[in-house]
């Protein structure tokens, strides 16, 4: 069967950062109206083209260019590590763009680089600890957690066997937990496997799932387990989707003031959408 090109079709790009996928359009010229609805039917499985995320590549006249995030909810995420590594790699290879540059995100502007076999880096803002020692009662059990910011909110849990811990049940109910009303949080949780490297699980918000992978999580478990002594930099993330992760970080005492995440990205398919 045979399509011809219509009016109201929208090309775009499916790409995969650890795992964590995402629809890519370039949207400099206002092709998509509205960019909730367009999420929610784009990112949605089996009627849609099924993502983790929508991403939109826009003008910006404070940056090389300017990304949004739109969650398959709708609702729009101020960061994504996996999403600003997917953005920085479609710059680069189909834009043009330089392989180094810098881009708006609802957390404030990001640099990232080009590497080669497409490893990427970015440095995200400056993250902030709200709760460095935290306690909540859920599912009938005690956790501590840390709360803190990488750009969007993350409850950061510390376990001993993550492969047989429920992400699902424990991360809803901490995510919709009272005390991080009214926009609640990501959960992670965090298996230390050695003096170098951890283990997280992600429940995201937004998704309203466990994904493969989470870069602003990643990183928060990793600044968290620098600040408690567990590892000291770099730190080596392996993530639900195999993929391992590296979280550079720089401190002076215990203030962070450079974050760097470094990982893969990769283009799965390019198609047009047709609403």
């Amino acid at each position: 069967m045979t399509y011809k090109k219509m009016k109201n079709s929208i090309p775009f790009y499916k790409m995969v950062a650890s795992g964590n996928d995402f629809v890519v359009v370039d949207n400099r010229r206002g092709i998509v109206k509205d960019p909730t609805a367009f999420a929610r039917e784009i990112c949605r499985p089996r009627q849609g083209v099924c993502a983790d995320g929508l991403l939109l590549f826009e003008n910006s006249k404070t940056a090389n260019f300017k990304m949004r995030i739109l969650n398959p909810d709708g609702s729009e995420a101020a960061a994504c590590g996996n999403g600003f590594r997917c953005i920085a790699l479609y710059a680069h290879d189909i834009l043009k763009y330089s392989s180094r540059m810098n881009f708006e995100s609802g957390s404030g502007v990001i640099e990232a680089e080009v590497g080669p076999k497409d490893l990427i880096r970015v440095q995200l803002v400056k993250p902030r600890v709200f709760e460095m020692d935290g306690v909540l009662e859920v599912c009938k059990s005690r956790l501590h957690y840390t709360f803190l910011d990488t750009g969007v909110p993350h409850a950061v849990i510390f376990v001993k066997d993550l492969g047989k811990l429920d992400v699902f049940e424990i991360g809803k109910a901490v995510r919709h937990h009272a005390h991080f009303q009214p926009f609640g949080t990501n959960v992670n949780f965090v298996e230390v496997r050695g003096k170098k490297e951890i283990a997280v699980r992600t429940y995201e918000r937004g998704v309203e799932n466990e994904t493969l992978a989470c870069g602003t999580g990643s990183t928060a478990a990793a600044i968290v387990s620098v600040l408690k002594g567990y590892l000291e930099p770099p730190v080596s993330v392996l993530t639900r989707g195999g993929e391992k992760l590296r979280i550079d970080i720089q401190k002076k005492d215990q203030e962070i003031t450079k974050v760097f995440l470094e990982g893969k990205a990769q283009f799965v398919y390019q198609g047009e959408y047709y609403r």
